[in-house]
């Protein structure tokens, strides 16, 4: 991650979620659309891709642009994945682009208090699903929680590798049957949208799918920074 993006980090990565959001919305003319699971995982795997925000936003109009220029239109754009080929198209086109210089340093985006109150409910979730040295990280980092705003960078890089281990241990207690239901579930969500996309990038969306579905039928809880909003 370069200089630039790394000076303003924290900004940034709440934005390129909920601009997004926001930028999906506004283009099908319904504020109030809600996301998938489907939407969510390809924001994700296009995050950790670090493709420019702006690449996405521009593929999003362009996507919509040219379904508004057809002569037939039956179905509305339901999901983001209908948009995911122009997404990587502007992604090149922006590639060489010079980036943007950063802003004069901005303020903390929450008070110490609000980040530790995260921490410490994450942790306590976490311990009731017994997953007691996760919990007690999370503990630790929240006593260190005014500290860590100067380092949220740092921070959400400790909170993606204990998620990992969660991952971990919630795939070795999954059953087949669960395993069959989740990508079962994945393929009526992907089937329509998988012409749109490359294999590497179907890997990546599939990947995260399952992953937030695991999280969700186990009741565990995101520690990801962005889940604070």
């Amino acid at each position: 991650m370069g200089e630039e993006i790394e000076h303003d980090w924290p900004r940034n990565y709440f934005n390129y979620f909920t601009e997004i959001e926001r930028q999906f919305q506004r283009a099908r003319g319904t504020s109030l659309f809600l996301l998938s699971p489907l939407d969510w995982a390809l924001i994700e795997t296009w995050k950790n891709a670090e493709i420019p925000l702006e690449a996405v936003l521009r593929g999003i109009d362009a996507a919509f642009l040219k379904w508004r220029s057809r002569k037939s239109r039956l179905q509305q754009v339901n999901s983001l994945a209908y948009c995911a080929q122009a997404v990587m198209e502007e992604a090149k086109i922006l590639a060489g682009a010079v980036p943007p210089k950063p802003p004069a340093e901005a303020p903390p985006l929450f008070p110490a208090a609000e980040l530790r109150a995260y921490l410490e409910r994450n942790a306590r979730q976490l311990r009731e699903s017994a997953f007691l040295e996760i919990a007690g990280a999370l503990e630790a980092m929240a006593g260190e929680a005014e500290a860590y705003l100067g380092k949220l960078e740092e921070l959400e890089q400790r909170l993606s590798a204990l998620e990992d281990k969660i991952l971990a241990m919630a795939r070795s207690e999954q059953s087949d049957e669960d395993l069959f239901e989740a990508r079962r579930d994945l393929d009526s969500h992907l089937r329509p949208y998988r012409s749109k996309m490359t294999a590497s990038q179907l890997t990546m969306l599939e990947k995260q799918f399952l992953d937030r579905r695991l999280f969700e039928k186990k009741n565990l809880p995101r520690l990801s920074l962005f889940y604070m909003h």
